[in-house]
């Protein structure tokens, strides 16, 4: 086994330029799932690439955006099942990138395109490491399965229906998700959960229209300041969710849990030096209670507000509407269905009947036993390929659809692939470093192999 997995890395390697120039064809193709974009397109050209590598691969309607799903036999009887998604986030503000997002360009060792990291460079990686395989020994050593969505970044909508009336079709014995990579320190990383959320918008109509303040300021009610005191009976100043009930079905971190996170490295330092952070929330100082509130702890974030006037100079001006986004982070085992039933209760109770609340999207929280055989396989071969032991994590702190496969497939899920805590997903000049590339397809090739015996 060592020899022949020293001839698949040495594979992976020789075959890097040709990876990398399908893998820069694949994210020419725009597939921005929130606007509509060239989304059936590229999953015609993903069910495509499968098909070149002998996957039978068919593309699924479902009622957003299609499902790729692939399958190629292997020598044993074990399925490993692969999730990743083809859509990616809009682009804009364009004028911050250094060269086009849809046109891929080399550069310092990194390959530059919207959607490169976050999840088409994690395809690619898979497809060259299922590549190597085959070209050094004629076979795949055990069953492979893709399921590739096209709504993974607007929350998913379609995929848990989807899964659970595939399941049959997507039964499997592990799987892993569709990213993974190293952490600030170079070290390859793990997380075995997910943080479910609940995505709202809640907004409040005063008037028919804007109106002058020196009119109205003191007789009208303002939507905008009607928001903000909605807004504030939802959590205090000292980070608590006011909602009843909000906290009912929160699962405790156990001592495993509070082991693997004791264990992981201190990123304090980084976060202050990469976004600029002053002192974290509730006075929490680095250390496991502050990795614990990160990722185990549900949240209530404001992500955007909206009222009145914002342009530049002044307009003295009463705002008729009002809207804010919310996103709720939910930990096993809330729900989002029954956290914005409790919000609207809430609301009303307060006396906020008015405010209107539309749930924009939501996800189940879920979670891999640590301690399952296939996770430390995951461990073991990352250390085969970085000489570095792997950094687990009990939880992420965003979030994705694994509860369906959890759920549903009763799969364990673990991570290999091509990020890195620079590689600007979701923002301007989104990247991946191609050395990186070479590891997580080696990292992905040890997996397939290991699994396989």
């Amino acid at each position: 086994m060592p020899n022949l997995l020293s001839e698949i890395d040495a594979r992976i390697e020789r075959n890097l330029e040709r990876s990398i120039d399908e893998l820069s064809r694949l994210c020419a193709q725009p597939s921005i799932s929130t606007q509509g974009v060239g989304v059936r397109e590229c999953a015609e050209l993903v069910a495509e690439m499968l098909r070149q590598r002998g996957f039978r691969a068919a593309i699924h309607p479902t009622p957003g955006h299609p499902v790729v799903i692939g399958e190629a036999a292997g020598r044993s009887g074990k399925t490993l099942l692969f999730y990743n998604h083809y859509d990616v986030q809009p682009p804009e503000p364009l004028e911050l990138w250094d060269s086009p997002p849809f046109e891929p360009t080399v550069r310092e060792g990194k390959l530059f395109a919207r959607g490169v990291s976050d999840d088409k460079g994690h395809i690619a990686c898979r497809l060259a490491a299922i590549d190597a395989i085959k070209e050094v020994s004629g076979e795949l050593p055990c069953n492979i399965k893709f399921i590739i969505e096209g709504e993974e970044e607007m929350g998913s909508p379609s995929l848990p229906a989807f899964i659970e009336s595939h399941a049959e079709e997507l039964k499997a014995d592990a799987c892993i998700w569709e990213t993974g990579g190293v952490n600030f320190r170079e070290q390859p990383s793990m997380v075995l959960g997910m943080r479910g959320i609940c995505y709202v918008e809640l907004s409040v109509q005063c008037l028919t229209q804007d109106v002058h303040s020196g009119l109205g300021g003191s007789i009208f009610p303002n939507a905008a300041w009607r928001l903000v005191w909605a807004l504030s009976a939802i959590k205090d100043s000292r980070e608590r969710v006011l909602i009843p009930g909000f906290y009912d079905d929160v699962e405790q971190p156990t001592a495993r849990d509070m082991e693997l996170l004791a264990n992981l490295p201190d990123s304090s330092g980084d976060m202050r030096r990469r976004y600029g952070v002053q002192e974290f929330l509730k006075g929490l100082q680095p250390g496991t209670e502050l990795r614990r509130e990160a990722v185990m702890v549900p949240t209530c974030t404001i992500s955007g507000l909206t009222a009145g006037y914002q342009a530049k100079g002044t307009k003295t001006v009463l705002p008729a509407r009002a809207s804010a986004k919310v996103d709720f982070r939910l930990v096993p085992h809330q729900s989002p269905d029954d956290i914005v039933e409790k919000l609207r209760k809430h609301l009303q109770a307060h006396g906020f009947g008015d405010v209107q609340v539309e749930l924009l999207s939501g996800e189940k929280p879920a979670r891999t036993d640590p301690d399952h055989p296939f996770i430390k396989l995951v461990a073991d071969t990352a250390l085969e390929v970085y000489d570095q032991e792997m950094s687990i994590s009990p939880m992420a702190g965003g979030s994705g659809p694994n509860h369906a496969f959890v759920h549903y497939l009763h799969v364990p899920i673990g991570s290999a692939g091509v990020s890195y805590p620079g590689s600007q997903v979701h923002a301007p000049n989104e990247n991946m470093r191609l050395d990186l590339f070479v590891k997580g397809a080696q990292h992905t090739a040890h997996i397939i192999q290991r699994f396989a015996m």
